[in-house]
């Protein structure tokens, strides 16, 4: 595999950051370096129809109405952003969510969860969920077609929103999904396979994800706990379609293919999407890679697509 041609100018002319290291930086520094780092990567003034901060009981929410919606209900993604469970925010995610928004024709509930070491599992988990369930709760007031509610999250995110679509079908398909868009989703933490090991990862790699995953883990929790790691679920049947985006330079990649496997075997339509010269953390970084652009295009009318049909 090659890098893309895009990514391998940026390094050649920025090496520093083909690899940061986490492991050497406090969460706050991790986090100041990380949104510097998404203002750096992302594209100046995407346009949207309107975005409003509100909140889903002590939750912040940061919504998006594409351009050019209409005055009815809209189908909603509801979008975990990533960032390991302890970086991230609303405002690192801004452009890619006005983006999915508008390249969606959905509504974007970009949600503002927790963050460890402060706020341990499962703080994230119980916060996404809540927020999830407000949404359908709230449709008619937030203008949203409750019959067509997405989840969606890249890396931590995308654990998050693997994770309570497993809840809520325990809840009795409450709050009901009917897609799921998990983008170089963290499938399995604690455990750091071989394939991380040797992987070159750029910005992850096995010693970042370890660190991580220390801050977010409660000590003596088992990793194998299927709200940690939802790749190790018992069952997968009854879960709503989903579109899985892995990349070539990510140690991640193997275990967002095991997940999709897992799930077509439980008979749940997959379609999952490989860009083998892509890094982690790529769909965040538009303005640097046009690559990077017809993913989150791709991804997004995969969900318009299925939202359509849902309704």
């Amino acid at each position: 595999m090659l890098l893309d041609p895009a990514l391998q100018t940026l390094f050649d002319k920025m090496p520093e950051l083909a690899s940061y290291p986490i492991w050497d930086k406090s969460p706050a520094e991790a986090r100041r370096d990380f949104k510097q780092f998404c203002q750096f990567a992302e594209p100046k003034g995407v346009a949207i129809g309107k975005s409003e901060d509100i909140k889903a009981g002590e939750t912040p929410i940061r919504s998006y109405t594409p351009v050019a919606a209409g005055g009815g209900a809209l189908p909603a993604i509801v979008y975990f952003h990533g960032g390991g469970f302890v970086m991230g925010d609303l405002d690192c995610y801004d452009a890619l969510c006005r983006t999915l928004a508008n390249e969606s024709g959905c509504r974007v509930m970009s949600v503002d969860y927790r963050l460890a070491p402060e706020h341990k599992f499962p703080a994230a988990i119980e916060d996404s969920f809540i927020a999830l369930k407000w949404v359908e709760e709230n449709a008619p007031d937030l203008f949203i077609d409750p019959n067509r509610l997405a989840v969606a999250g890249d890396s931590a995110g995308g654990n998050i929103a693997a994770v309570v679509t497993h809840l809520a079908k325990a809840n009795k398909g409450t709050p009901e999904i009917a897609f799921q868009l998990l983008i170089y989703p963290a499938t399995r933490l604690g455990a750091v396979a071989g394939a991380r090991s040797t992987s070159t990862g750029y910005f992850l790699d096995a010693k970042a994800i370890e660190r991580l995953h220390s801050f977010y883990i409660p000590n003596g929790a088992k990793p194998d706990n299927p709200g940690l790691s939802p790749l190790e679920a018992k069952d997968f049947s009854g879960l709503p379609p989903a579109y899985i985006v892995t990349a070539g330079f990510d140690p991640l990649r193997d275990d967002g293919i095991a997940y999709a496997e897992k799930l077509k075997k439980a008979g749940v339509p997959v379609m999952q999407v490989d860009y083998p010269s892509m890094i982690h953390g790529f769909f965040s970084m538009q303005g640097l890679i046009p690559l990077s652009n017809q993913a989150i295009a791709a991804a997004a009318h995969a969900v318009k697509k299925a939202l359509d049909e849902a309704g």
